[in-house]
């Protein structure tokens, strides 16, 4: 892997725990489906995303902005969030937020979780133009990585053409992830700085030693 300058940042799931009911909810209004959902926040924005892509024009904004604002309440932002992000903004590397919420519930998580100073970017469905692999590739360089703790999530990179590393929130399903290659993998945002500077050694490390 490249020497890592960039790294894009999805908050559900990455940033903070989101409760799955408000995602779960929409995703069944959209589809006009309701069957057994996952309690997880991260897998069912990952689901709500598929069926959103579906649903296309028949989408309702408004509707789909106000369970994501009810997401953005209860979300419950991890403990390491500030201080590895601080960390990393002293270290020079670009910190952005890739976001498939919209430009409202971005703001709004920003705003409460306290994080927005350490962003020089933020992309969202609606400056993308898109989800899932959209706010990547406006996001991306081709030395930034991107953190992800689901199957949808590892996809949507491959897609866009960025490294992933797995953020391992659930150790079983990290393990059912990691068959897919991702290009790294931490269990704490603690660990992103060390990672960054390991591969940063490697690079510097003269070929053939």
């Amino acid at each position: 892997m490249q020497a890592i300058d960039g790294i894009l940042f999805e908050p559900v799931g990455c940033l903070a725990e989101f409760p799955a009911a408000p995602f779960n909810e929409l995703a069944a209004r959209l589809s006009g489906r309701r069957k057994s959902a996952s309690k997880s926040g991260s897998r069912s924005y990952w689901h709500l995303l598929n069926v959103m892509e579906t649903a296309g024009e028949a989408a309702d904004a408004g509707a789909i902005e106000a369970l994501e604002m009810e997401a953005v309440a209860g979300a419950s932002v991890y403990e390491d969030v500030l201080p590895a992000l601080a960390e990393l903004k002293t270290m020079g590397v670009k910190l952005c937020i890739a976001s498939s919420l919209s430009s409202i519930a971005v703001a709004r998580f920003l705003e409460i979780s306290g994080a927005g100073e350490f962003f020089s970017a933020v992309w969202s469905r609606n400056n993308s133009g898109g989800i899932k692999a959209a706010p990547l590739r406006c996001a991306m360089t081709p030395q930034s990585i991107f953190l992800t703790d689901t199957a949808e999530g590892l996809k949507a990179a491959r897609s866009a053409g960025v490294n992933c590393v797995l953020m391992m929130n659930d150790p079983d399903e990290a393990r059912r992830l990691a068959m897919r290659d991702p290009a790294g993998g931490i269990v704490s945002l603690h660990e992103l700085p060390d990672f960054i500077r390991l591969v940063a050694a490697e690079n510097a490390r003269p070929a053939g030693r």
